[in-house]
């Protein structure tokens, strides 16, 4: 990764380490293909989306652009920019954790957590030391963002060169705990909002408490089957690879610097907070379902879609925070929700609004910079605001 991102750019990421210039896109090889398709149809000419996707390489220099997009007509199209597969595998890093939040409301919902009790009623002795306190941090602000408790990127990933030499490395769950907690809290508990991995690895260690089963495993059986997501899975213990059709997945160490293939790593540095793989098509569709009522009861799909505040959630554009899922003021009028999420490799932007507009754009490199990252954004606003595609 580069040299330096702001950190308002950072807060979304899985991995927040400091970043900076993209490589010129000339180290790219082979063909600068673009192509936009409607799902199951021959490829259209070019639109007003394909035209900001196409921005991003030529201008932007990001090696290549997955998307999957339902307009107002109803029609879903695939779209991509630079050499990669329509539709391929990409690692959806932090919105790994709208899916955390789904099977801990889910438990809710059946009654076996409660969202107002405490971390330390679930996981005794787990959150403690340097100010850390379980006993007055709840389950809700777990998912809210509201804890206060430190991020565990900002310890074990400190530089740019990290995302590369750490890239193989495996971190067990209590090791990314225990790693925020050599840190005191940011702020008191519901005092205030800010963005932390390590509330989201608590609520996965709390599913596994309760349930007594990975994870990964309730993710899989509680909403990827259900939904039919065939190129939606928990990367297992150890495993680097891809495993469908996918793009390669890049980061520079310095301005300047040749891209550096990180395709291949472990994502267990995510967990419950970012290890999921999945496609835009997937992805879209899970949102969908997710924000169409069809994965929560009622009490839950209200409580999930309680908001507050959430300055710094992005660089442009207002967003308010709920339980794992953020809701966004789109520039053409009405509101869109969504997540997104970084990780070596690929950057992830998605919204989905209540009439049916949905949009996942895929990015196989971080961005270094405020301005790229909002014209990721600008491309899924454009996506959910534009008539022509």
């Amino acid at each position: 990764m580069p040299l330096q991102t702001p950190p308002s750019t950072r807060r979304r990421r899985t991995m927040r380490v400091a970043a900076g210039a993209l490589a010129a896109a000339a180290v790219l090889t082979g063909p600068q293909a673009f192509a936009a398709a409607e799902t199951g149809r021959p490829a259209g000419p070019r639109d007003t989306v394909q035209r900001h996707l196409d921005g991003l390489v030529s201008a932007d220099g990001f090696p290549g652009v997955l998307a999957s997009v339902r307009g107002a007509d109803g029609r879903v199209r695939d779209y991509t920019a630079g050499p990669v597969p329509r539709d391929g595998q990409v690692r959806i890093g932090s919105n790994t954790k709208i899916f955390t939040a789904v099977v801990v409301l889910q438990l809710v919902g059946e009654g076996r957590i409660g969202l107002d009790a405490t971390v330390e009623h679930y996981l005794p002795g787990v959150v403690q030391g340097h100010g850390n306190d379980g006993r007055r941090i709840t389950v809700r602000q777990l998912l809210q963002q509201t804890s206060g408790l430190p991020d565990y990127d900002d310890v074990l990933f400190t530089k740019s060169q990290d995302l590369v030499d750490k890239s193989h490395s495996y971190y067990q769950p209590r090791r990314l705990v225990d790693a925020a907690l050599t840190n005191a809290p940011h702020f008191t508990p519901g005092a205030k909002w800010e963005y932390s991995n390590t509330n989201y690895v608590l609520a996965g260690l709390i599913v596994e408490q309760v349930t007594e089963r990975p994870i990964g495993e309730e993710i899989t059986n509680r909403i990827i089957r259900p939904l039919g997501l065939r190129d939606t899975y928990w990367p297992g213990v150890g495993e680097q690879r891809l495993r469908g059709t996918h793009p390669r997945g890049y980061v520079a160490v310095a301005p300047g610097a040749e891209w550096v293939d990180v395709t291949d790593m472990d994502p267990s540095l995510g967990w419950a907070a970012g290890q999921l793989v999945s496609t835009p098509d997937e992805l879209r569709t899970f949102f969908e379902a997710l924000v169409g009522g069809k994965l929560l009861k009622p009490a839950q799909q209200a409580a999930m879609m309680t908001t507050v505040p959430a300055p710094g959630f992005e660089p442009t554009g207002e967003y308010a925070y709920g339980l794992g899922i953020a809701r966004h003021a789109l520039p053409c009028g009405g509101d869109a929700w969504g997540h997104g999420g970084d990780i070596q490799g690929f950057e992830t932007r998605n919204l989905v609004t209540r009439d049916g507009r949905s949009a996942v754009v895929a990015v196989t490199a971080l961005p270094t910079g405020e301005q790229m990252l909002a014209h990721v954004n600008e491309s899924v606003e454009t996506a959910l605001c534009t008539t022509d595609h």
